[in-house]
């Protein structure tokens, strides 16, 4: 996502699968890794994107980010969730970052 590269987030992996759901996102942020769910809305009528990540998709998101951690033999690595939120506005586009969201 350029977005995150505008960031400076180096991206590892798209839409990572495990038994227990899959991860939009998987980034490095300097010495950081970072599991990052993708949301977006064409309006916010009924609410932002970033309300709809709640704490049942946090637990899916948290299983899924050990699995990999497992897989990858990197589970004393730093790591953190962030949630990118887009708003589609007609041609504008809101987007907003939020790190260590959970």
């Amino acid at each position: 996502m350029w977005y995150l590269r505008l960031k400076g987030y180096k991206i590892i992996a798209r839409n990572f699968s495990s038994p227990s759901g899959e991860i939009d996102l998987i980034a490095k942020d300097k010495d950081t890794l970072v599991f990052v769910e993708v949301r977006s809305k064409s309006s916010i009528e009924y609410g932002r994107p970033e309300e709809t990540v709640d704490q049942r998709k946090q637990q899916k998101i948290k299983q899924t980010a050990r699995y990999y951690l497992h897989q990858t033999h990197q589970e004393d690595i730093y790591c953190r969730f962030d949630v990118v939120a887009i708003v589609w506005q007609g041609r504008r586009t809101e987007i907003t970052l939020y790190q260590d969201a959970f």
